[in-house]
C-alpha cells in the first residue's frame, strides 16, 4: 500500500482516496515573471513522482498545476504577501514589454524545461487571468457569509472567523511585519488579500495587449489607467490576491473535496493555510486530505538567491563546461539528481554532484542498450520488483528504490528479465530510458576497454599534431572494435556502435 507523509498530520499515512478511479492531484505551479530555477523544478519533479507513483498502483489520476501570471505580490519575499509590486508588472517595468508578454514569454519557457525534465503533463495548466471571473465568484460567498472586510487597499479574509486557521503549519510560523511595517488596517497580521484595488496613480502604457484582460481597455470604458492586468469586480477595479487563485482553479476542476496538494515548503506556512482557509469557509467541506511538501535546495551548502547568483536555471546547467572540455549537462541528469535525495529532505545541489549523476545517468543508458540486445521482454525480476515497489510505496523513497536499481543490474537474472524490470521502474523513475538507444548512446571513458582507450590517446596525439590521415584510420580501427569518436561542440564524446 502506498503511504505519503502529510503536512496536515505531520505522519506517514496510508493512502485511502477519496475516489479509487480517480485520484486528484493539484501542484502549485510558478509564477510567470522569470524562469523557474533548480529550486523550483525540484518541487516538480516530486509531483511527478507521485504522479507516476499512482499510476504504478494503477490508480487514474486527474492532475492540475496552475501557472501565476498575476497577483503574486514582491513583499512575499519580506514574509507579507500582500504588499509590495506585482511581480508581473515590475518584470515588464525591468524588460520595457508588457505584463502580458512577460507571463507569455516566461510560461512558454516552464513549459519547454518542463519538457526536458521529462515531467507528466496535467489534464490543463491554468493561468490565473483566464479565471478571474470564478475568483471573484469565490470571494462573493465567502463575503455573503461574513469572512471578509474591506479596507483603504482591498478586500480581506478575516482569519479569526476560521478556527481551524493555521493547522496545517503553525501560528508561529504566520507572521507578518518581523521584516515589513505592519499594515494597521488589518484587523489581524494574518488576515490576507482576497482582492487588489489597482494603486492610483500608475499609468498603463498603450500597448496592443491591452483588453485581454477580457473586457474593453480602460481607456474605453472611461475609466483612469492604472495597472496593465486590472479588472472591473464588485469592490471595485483591480486584481486578485495571490492565494485565491489556486482555491478557485482546483475546486473548478478538480471539485470542493480532492485528495492531493502538492508544493514546495516554502508555501507551507502562509500559501495553503490561506487556501485551506479561503476554501473551507466557502464550501463548508475539507478542501485536501493529503498535503505534500517538497525540501529547500541548498547550492554550495547555502540559501539559493539571487542576491548570490546561485538560483541556477535549465539553460545554465545546458552550457556548463565540464572536465576534459566537454560542455553541456543533461537536463535528465538532474532528475537523477533529484532522485538520489529523498524530497522531504533538504538537498545540496553542485556541479560536481551534477556531473556525477550524468555518469551515473551515462551507464543506466548503456545498460538499456545492452541489454536491449536481448530479443525479448518477458517476465522480469521479481525480487527486485517487489522491493522498488516497497520503495516508492515507503513515502516516495526514490534514494531506496535506486539502490534496488543498481543490485538487480549486478544480479544473476538473464539480460531479458532485467531490461524487462528496468522499463517497469523507469515509468517511475522518468529517465526516459526506453529511448536511450534513439537518443544517446554515450560511454564514459573508463566503460571502454583498455586496449580502446589507448587507441583513442593515440588518436588524439595524431589530430593535435595534425596528422589528420592516421587520426582517421585510427577512428576506423576503433570503429571496428564497436566503438565511435566524435568531436564536436560538446568536445570528445564516445559512443558505442549499435547495430
Amino acid at each position: 500500500m502506498l503511504r505519503i507523509y502529510n503536512s496536515l498530520s505531520r505522519a506517514v499515512e496510508d493512502f485511502k482516496p477519496i475516489d479509487p478511479d480517480n485520484v486528484r492531484v493539484y501542484t502549485c505551479g510558478p509564477t510567470v515573471y522569470d524562469f523557474a530555477h533548480i529550486g523550483n523544478f525540484r518541487t516538480y519533479t516530486t509531483s511527478d513522482l507521485l504522479l507516476r507513483i499512482l499510476a504504478y498502483n494503477k490508480y487514474k489520476v486527474t492532475y492540475l498545476m496552475n501557472l501565476t501570471d498575476v497577483g503574486h505580490l514582491t513583499g512575499d519575499n519580506q514574509g507579507d504577501a500582500d504588499s509590495g509590486e506585482d511581480r508581473l508588472e515590475k518584470s515588464a517595468k525591468k524588460e520595457g514589454k508588457t505584463a502580458w508578454e512577460v507571463a507569455a514569454f516566461y510560461a512558454d519557457a516552464f513549459l519547454k524545461d518542463y519538457e526536458k525534465l521529462n515531467l507528466t503533463k496535467p489534464l490543463k495548466f491554468v493561468k490565473a487571468t483566464d479565471h478571474v471571473p470564478e475568483q471573484i465568484e469565490l470571494i462573493q460567498i465567502l463575503e455573503k457569509k461574513g469572512y471578509t472586510y474591506t479596507i483603504s487597499d482591498g478586500v480581506y479574509f478575516d482569519t479569526a472567523k476560521f478556527p481551524n486557521y493555521g493547522q496545517l503549519s503553525d501560528l508561529d510560523e504566520i507572521k507578518e511585519g518581523a521584516r515589513v511595517e505592519v499594515n494597521p488596517e488589518k484587523k489581524n497580521p494574518r488576515d490576507f488579500a482576497l482582492w487588489k484595488f489597482s494603486p492610483e496613480g500608475e499609468k498603463r502604457p498603450a500597448s496592443s495587449a491591452e483588453g485581454m484582460t477580457g473586457e474593453a481597455p480602460a481607456s474605453q470604458r472611461g475609466e483612469r489607467q492604472r495597472r496593465q492586468m486590472e479588472w472591473a469586480s464588485p469592490w471595485g477595479v483591480g486584481f486578485p490576491g495571490w492565494h485565491i487563485e489556486c482555491s478557485a482553479m482546483s475546486m473548478k476542476y478538480l471539485g470542493n473535496h480532492f485528495d492531493i496538494h502538492v508544493g514546495g515548503m516554502d508555501l507551507k506556512s502562509t500559501h495553503h493555510p490561506n487556501e485551506i482557509a479561503q476554501s473551507e469557509a466557502a464550501t463548508g467541506e475539507t478542501f485536501v486530505n493529503y498535503w505534500v511538501h517538497g525540501a529547500f535546495m541548498l547550492v554550495a551548502g547555502e540559501r539559493m538567491s539571487k542576491s548570490l547568483s546561485n538560483n541556477y536555471k535549465i539553460y545554465d546547467l545546458e552550457k556548463q563546461t565540464l572536465p576534459a572540455g566537454r560542455q553541456g549537462l543533461d537536463p535528465l541528469a538532474l532528475r537523477y539528481l533529484y532522485l538520489q535525495t529523498h524530497y522531504r529532505q533538504e538537498m545540496n545541489f553542485t556541479f560536481q554532484a551534477l556531473e556525477a549523476a550524468q555518469q551515473a545517468l551515462t551507464h543506466l543508458r548503456n545498460e538499456i542498450i545492452e541489454l536491449s540486445k536481448s530479443s525479448q521482454l518477458d517476465a522480469g525480476c521479481a525480487e527486485f520488483e517487489t522491493q522498488f515497489l516497497e520503495a516508492i510505496n515507503d513515502d516516495l523513497n526514490t534514494p531506496q528504490a535506486l539502490a534496488v536499481v543498481w543490485e538487480m543490474l549486478k544480479s544473476d537474472y538473464p539480460n531479458y528479465a532485467k531490461l524487462t524490470s528496468l522499463l517497469k521502474f523507469d515509468s517511475v523513475l522518468g529517465l526516459d530510458l526506453a529511448n536511450a538507444g534513439s537518443t544517446t548512446n554515450e560511454v564514459l571513458l573508463d566503460a571502454v576497454p583498455a586496449h580502446v582507450r589507448q587507441m583513442i590517446e593515440e588518436r588524439e596525439v595524431f589530430r593535435k599534431n595534425k596528422h589528420f590521415g592516421q587520426a582517421d584510420h585510427m577512428r576506423n580501427r576503433i570503429k571496428k572494435e564497436g566503438f565511435e569518436v566524435i568531436d564536436g561542440k560538446k568536445g570528445l564524446q564516445i559512443k558505442k556502435v549499435v547495430s
